[in-house]
């Protein structure tokens, strides 16, 4: 499988396939296609036991429960994955042993060899008092994955122990060695005034973050004061 991204602000990722090749994406997802590329809708979830947690964990990461597969047949084919929201898409290579952990609803589209799980994060209160949230996604196998990032996306690679303090929502993926932690702000004024909300997200290596530089949260907090609400006669 051969890609290009296109598209600056608003990307889109362009996908060339030979035949007999696969990509996955979620229910929606794709974009354009050639005729050739023959679509099906599934679970994508094999096993009684696996299978079911698959699709209890798509729910609560708030992703469909199907996927569609997209198969070239007869030949070469093609098929385009877009953003669903400005920003940039990131083409990640994943490989056994290198799990990335990202942010709800980051992930596009990937080959075949990739899955897609819910990772929990262990510390309950990062979770309930964090802006990324109890529940993330988990992106494994062996294969490349296409991530949804809100904005731009800066990386860090950070050593054993050492540690980025992080305001809500702009973390958007990390080695799944990374932890998470939250942290309350401390002081009255600090938490009346500073506009940073009631918490920061504490990750701590070793392992690469990557941080979104425009969360969708904050964006939809910007434009809401302009938005004019209408009662209903």
């Amino acid at each position: 499988m051969n890609y290009e991204i296109k598209g600056g602000t608003l990307p889109v990722v362009i996908c060339q396939l030979e035949a007999g090749e696969k990509m996955i994406s979620e229910n929606g997802g794709m974009s354009w296609m050639s005729p050739n590329m023959h679509m099906e809708t599934s679970t994508n979830a094999t096993g009684a036991a696996n299978g079911l947690g698959k699709l209890i964990g798509r729910a609560l990461t708030g992703e469909g429960i199907f996927q569609n597969i997209f198969t070239a047949q007869g030949g070469p084919g093609m098929v385009a994955f877009s953003s669903s929201f400005p920003g940039t898409i990131m083409a990640v290579p994943i490989t056994p042993g290198n799990d990335i952990v990202c942010q709800k609803s980051a992930f596009l589209a990937s080959t075949d060899g990739v899955q897609l799980s819910t990772f929990f994060q262990k510390n309950l209160g990062a979770g309930l008092l964090g802006g990324e949230g109890f529940i993330m996604q988990r992106v494994s196998g062996n294969g490349m994955a296409f991530l949804e990032i809100d904005g731009s996306i800066i990386e860090y690679e950070l050593a054993q122990g050492q540690q980025m303090i992080i305001d809500q929502g702009y973390l958007a993926t990390m080695s799944a060695t990374c932890s998470v932690d939250v942290v309350i702000q401390k002081g009255v004024k600090n938490l009346l005034f500073s506009g940073d909300g009631l918490t920061n997200t504490i990750v701590t290596g070793p392992g690469k973050i990557g941080l979104q530089t425009m969360p969708a949260s904050q964006v939809a907090g910007a434009i809401q004061p302009f938005i004019n609400v209408k009662s209903a006669n």
